[in-house]
């Protein structure tokens, strides 16, 4: 038997292995996968954007004439942690929705680069209300790779950390259940814009239907 072919009969099972402990782990700490990695399945489209799962991965663009649009799960939540770990293609104006209800009342963890005020992603957008907390520091914020984004609804306790760095840390009453959802911005500024979705995993820190 060969050097190498010994190398790769042991490095197969140390990587099996490791997949298989971090699903394992995640199942341990009680999250789940809302995104199942084949298909749209528990999640419905609004509005005229393009989603599809390719790869394993969720995908959206902008439809015809950069037109925008959602994609909501059935369910709705309450109070959960939220993990999603994304990459967009700047220049893009899109984001995290939860307890999302109506385009008037729901939160959104944002996925932009605003001017008036600066702010980056991470910043918490409530309609009617525009930010209630921003990420003022762009440097936490991977332009050109994968980032976390982990959302802890509690109550009236909100808090979004993007990349391990805590970015909001406010109560509010707006909305207390309601979907989770990923949005795609309308405008010919953000044609290119795309954003790929790796994973999303969810853990209920209380009721949901």
């Amino acid at each position: 038997m060969s050097y190498r072919l010994s190398i790769l009969i042991v490095l197969i099972p140390l990587v099996l292995g490791w997949g298989c402990n971090n699903q394992m782990q995640c199942q341990k700490e009680g999250f789940q996968k809302i995104l199942n990695g084949k298909d749209l399945s528990g999640w419905q489209i609004s509005g005229k954007a393009k989603w599809l799962v390719k790869n394993g991965q969720l995908i959206g663009t902008q439809g015809e004439n950069y037109a925008h649009g959602d994609l909501f799960t059935d369910a709705n939540y309450d109070d959960f942690l939220l993990k999603v770990t994304y990459r967009v293609e700047w220049p893009c104006n899109t984001g995290i929705w939860f307890r999302y209800q109506s385009d008037k009342q729901a939160y959104q963890a944002d996925i932009l680069e605003y001017k008036n005020p600066e702010c980056y992603s991470g910043t918490l957008y409530c309609p009617g209300k525009l930010f209630l907390a921003m990420n003022t520091n762009k440097e936490i914020v991977n332009r050109e790779g994968w980032n976390t984004m982990t959302i802890r609804a509690e109550g009236d306790h909100l808090q979004i950390w993007i990349n391990k760095h805590k970015v909001a840390d406010v109560r509010d009453k707006s909305s207390r259940t309601g979907k989770i959802g990923f949005q795609i911005h309308q405008g010919e500024q953000f044609g290119s814009m795309k954003i790929v979705v790796r994973e999303a995993l969810l853990k209920p820190l209380g009721s949901f239907k």
